[in-house]
């Protein structure tokens, strides 16, 4: 099987032209899947999360959400890297950052490449952002890996309409267990189409392996049922 074939898109948001990422599988078409980065931008690791779901037979479009800051991506195994990428994520306006969100996905849902739905998968930073955009834009499914501004968008929970996924860790040092059972409670408050998993001892970024929080059974029991979720809810050619 040939590796997904990657080109450099762009998008068009109010403000111009954001850079993103294309990837197309081996038959020429799928579904679509909108791929949010984490707060460290398109890494290496997002880039290969995005070949992981193209190789699943999905288009997958990963947009530069940092391309009005700085897109260069921040090494998450460099020390100090967190502080530089929360440094970074400050300096985004939060209600343009998720129009250049929906923006993408509309994008994508054009292109001639997709055919049938598409979808939303968000890590960490992305997880948050692609909450809202699923409250905003109703894409046909959600994936949410401990989307860490959710717990300020809990209002917005009931507009969340799409099947989701939600992994959390229990011993998120960024969103402490108590928080979670929040989240959990409104996310699947009306809601049948919603599956939230938790993971003992995993911490946040647990499917991330260039950082330091990386937790391999977690993260490779997160991704089999975000494989399995994707083709039951979102089927692709």
């Amino acid at each position: 099987m040939s590796e997904p074939r990657h080109d450099q898109v762009t998008v068009s948001t109010d403000d111009g032209e954001m850079p993103a990422h294309l990837w197309v599988p081996e038959g020429g078409t799928g579904a679509g899947v909108l791929l949010l980065q984490e707060i460290f931008g398109v890494s290496g690791y997002i880039r290969r999360r995005a070949e992981d779901i193209a190789s699943q037979g999905y288009v997958v479009l990963a947009p530069e959400i940092y391309w009005r800051v700085d897109p260069e991506p921040i090494d998450e195994s460099a020390e100090g890297a967190i502080n530089e990428a929360m440094g970074r994520a400050g300096q985004l306006d939060w209600p343009t950052t998720v129009r250049d969100a929906v923006h993408a996905l509309q994008h994508l849902r054009g292109r001639d490449e997709v055919r049938g739905g598409t979808g939303v998968v968000g890590f960490c930073f992305g997880g948050g952002l692609g909450f809202n955009v699923a409250a905003d834009e109703q894409p046909d499914v959600l994936v949410s890996y401990y989307g860490s501004a959710i717990p300020g968008l809990l209002d917005r929970a009931s507009e969340v309409t799409a099947p989701s996924l939600h992994h959390f860790g229990l011993a998120d040092d960024y969103i402490p267990a108590a928080t979670v059972s929040e989240v959990e409670a409104a996310v699947t408050a009306g809601n049948a189409d919603v599956d939230f998993f938790t993971y003992e001892g995993a911490n946040h970024a647990f499917d991330n392996w260039n950082f330091v929080l990386h937790n391999p059974d977690a993260s490779a029991l997160a991704w089999e049922r975000t494989v399995a979720f994707l083709h039951r809810e979102l089927p692709t050619k």
